[in-house]
């Protein structure tokens, strides 16, 4: 079973990914165990959008990406090893750090973010 440590240091790379975009968007949740960004608000939609966020949970650490819901072809060539960790349509749940698992996740969330950005904002 992963030690509390684990999920930490889990949860801290996977934040890491997301920080960048930081810059762009609004961060709406910045704790220990939840880190989370929201886009502009979109005259489209009529709202904030969610774009991602990394949560420490009870038996893992979860990553949520939505543009690999609202744009599915974004997970097209994603790699099988990847793919296990999904949960639904939009989450990955990770137990511990796996490095090249989130070099994919990292090159992921940058598809999704510049789709995100282009479709939703223009």
């Amino acid at each position: 079973m992963p030690t509390q440590t684990e999920f930490t240091i889990t949860f801290e790379t996977l934040k890491s990914i997301l920080k960048p975009y930081a810059k762009k968007i609004t961060v709406k949740v910045d704790t220990t165990e939840g880190y989370s960004l929201d886009g502009k608000y979109s005259q489209k939609w009529k709202k904030e959008l969610f774009f991602a966020s990394a949560q420490v949970k009870k038996n893992y650490v979860s990553f949520y990406l939505m543009p690999v819901y609202m744009y599915p072809d974004l997970l097209k060539k994603i790699s099988p090893e990847l793919k296990k960790h999904m949960q639904g349509k939009s989450c990955f749940n990770f137990k511990k750090v796996e490095k090249s698992l989130f070099e994919e996740l990292s090159q992921l969330t940058r598809q999704g973010f510049e789709r995100f950005m282009q479709e939703e904002y223009s």
